[in-house]
């Protein structure tokens, strides 16, 4: 167990597992969330294409995640993370060549193992026993915020390189000038993600202070463990309740899109809107940690849920036009508060659903399993919504989207709480 001075000394650890955590989606999934209209110009493709590949990132994913728990359980994190770290930087370097379309389905392929199968498990169970019995919500709410605030600072740099290598305004640039600027922010995204693998490899230690990376023989992932973990209540609803706050996380891929198309920002300014919500999730992530070590993580998991739910049906409503900045902020901010706020804390709620520390794994791994099919059917649907219905109705239809399964989250948390009373 981490005693307060072990704590202490550790806030290293925690640092190097924020940057890494962040750093390996940088590539997939945060650079095409904060230049969406960028990226869907520059590499010739649709929602629904996009879409796909981020759905075989997720059937990728989801294979991997079981395996990637046998596999944290038999060797050290720090080797895990940064070679997974250095094999996404490479397909980086891959996409900054502009591929074919069959091309970006394997990078996205690849990168579902490199990101999940070496990287996943090993994070979360470092970070679990970096906090302790104690510290469990500050533990994932500093992973998650930490995460936010590094992919907000990388967003803002990835937008500032965009706009010097761009020739002329974004108006004026031609498709080839808009190329050749994103490959220079794919270019630095990797070149950053591959010096961060070098970090963990040098620095992430074993047995040091707050990390001790040595699992014991019954955390391995056996069928005994996974009978243990099932017959849990609180791992059934935590799978729900991490599917739903999930779906809104990837739906926040919407956002720079919806200001660009509904109210009528240029490319850059999106970006920059993108970029910009980037810096609530630290706000977020901080503070409901610090407050769910007071109270419960469900608490503030609940609250989330209700912003959530709040936010899309402003969104959903059709009441949001171009010149209605006040509203348009509010919504996003609000929508925003509720996904992070969620996201923050479903695996710090492990503690308060009664799952034991040394099946930690196995319970990651299915309730993963569950709790991220987003990552495959989200994308799709939200491309077909959008590219069926253009302009503000195929924005509307995905926030409705969106506001039925906040309400279904809350129900499940609603059981939760009870359960674990």
């Amino acid at each position: 167990m981490n005693t307060p001075t072990t704590l202490k000394h550790s806030y290293h650890i925690i640092a190097l597992l924020i940057l890494s955590g962040e750093a390996i989606f940088l590539l997939p999934f945060v650079l095409p969330r904060i230049f969406r209209p960028t990226f869907l110009d520059v590499f010739d493709v649709n929602n629904f294409q996009l879409g796909i590949c981020f759905s075989i990132y997720g059937t990728v994913a989801l294979v991997s995640y079981l395996l990637g728990g046998l596999i944290a359980d038999r060797f050290q994190p720090r080797k895990l993370m940064a070679v997974a770290l250095l094999l996404t930087a490479i397909g980086g370097v891959v996409m900054s060549t502009y591929p074919s379309l069959r091309m970006m389905n394997f990078i996205y392929g690849y990168w579902g193992c490199t990101t999940i199968l070496l990287f996943w498990a090993a994070m979360i169970k470092a970070t679990r026993e970096w906090g302790g019995a104690n510290m469990q919500g500050r533990a994932f709410g500093f992973l998650d915020g930490g995460r936010g605030l590094v992919g907000a600072g990388m967003g803002s740099v990835g937008v500032f390189i965009f706009s010097i290598f761009l020739v002329g305004s974004i108006e004026d640039a031609s498709l080839e000038q808009r190329k050749q600027a994103f490959s220079y922010v794919l270019l630095f995204t990797s070149i950053l993600v591959g010096l961060i693998a070098v970090a963990v490899w040098i620095w992430l230690k074993p047995n040091q202070e707050g990390v001790n990376t040595k699992i014991e023989t019954s955390e391995k992932l056996t069928t005994t463990n996974i009978r243990t973990v099932l017959k849990i209540p609180s791992v059934w609803l935590l799978m729900v309740i991490i599917l739903c706050g999930y779906v809104g996380y990837k739906i926040t891929d919407d956002f720079s899109l919806y200001a660009n198309e509904v109210m009528l920002y240029d490319e850059i300014m999106a970006a920059q809107i993108g970029s910009m919500l980037l810096y609530i999730r630290p706000v977020v992530g901080i503070s409901v940690g610090v407050f769910a070590d007071r109270s419960k993580s469900s608490t503030w998991m609940l609250v989330g849920f209700i912003f959530m739910l709040l936010g899309s049906l402003l969104f959903a409503s059709g009441i949001m036009k171009a010149g209605l900045v006040f509203l348009f902020f509010l919504s996003l901010v609000a929508t925003s508060i509720g996904v992070y706020a969620i996201r923050s804390l479903y695996f710090a709620a492990m503690h308060e659903g009664h799952i034991p520390l040394a099946v930690t794994g196995t319970a990651v791994g299915i309730m993963s399993l569950v709790g991220y099919t987003p990552d495959i059917f989200v994308g799709p649907v939200m491309g077909h919504l959008l590219d069926s219905s253009p302009g503000e109705l195929g924005h509307r239809h995905v926030f409705m989207m969106l506001a039925c399964f906040s309400a279904v989250g809350l129900i499940a948390l609603i059981a939760f709480r009870r359960v674990t009373k």
